[in-house]
């Protein structure tokens, strides 16, 4: 299990967290287009520009997102290194269920039967 060795158990609930809510999957791929301001993001969101900014939040503690000043405005832009690195990990999870997937198989599937 090389490939979750790297990060701690914490940065890794923290990565997955972050992108088990909805509105903050959206906001990243809104980020990912653009450097959108949060102000520019709430505006698309029917809660709080306080909520919206939680959410930013998250994703930046996550490592998902950074912001960086613009004025008065923070511009929101993603974090391309550790998008793909929560992208590795899922594909580290599906080969090990399709893995156990064709053990499975073999075990109610006997070849020559």
């Amino acid at each position: 299990m090389v490939v979750l060795q790297e990060e701690s158990e914490e940065s890794l609930n923290q990565l997955f967290r972050a992108l088990a809510d909805g509105t903050r999957r959206d906001i990243l791929a809104r980020s990912l287009t653009g450097a959108p301001s949060v102000t520019e993001l709430a505006a698309r969101y029917e809660m709080s520009f306080a909520a919206v900014q939680k959410h930013v939040a998250v994703l930046e503690r996550a490592g998902l997102i950074q912001k960086r000043p613009n004025g008065r405005e923070q511009l929101v832009s993603t974090n391309q290194a550790r998008l793909r690195r929560a992208s590795e990990l899922l594909d580290h999870y599906e080969s090990i269920w399709r893995q156990r997937m064709a053990q499975l198989d073999e075990v109610l599937l006997p070849k020559g039967k």
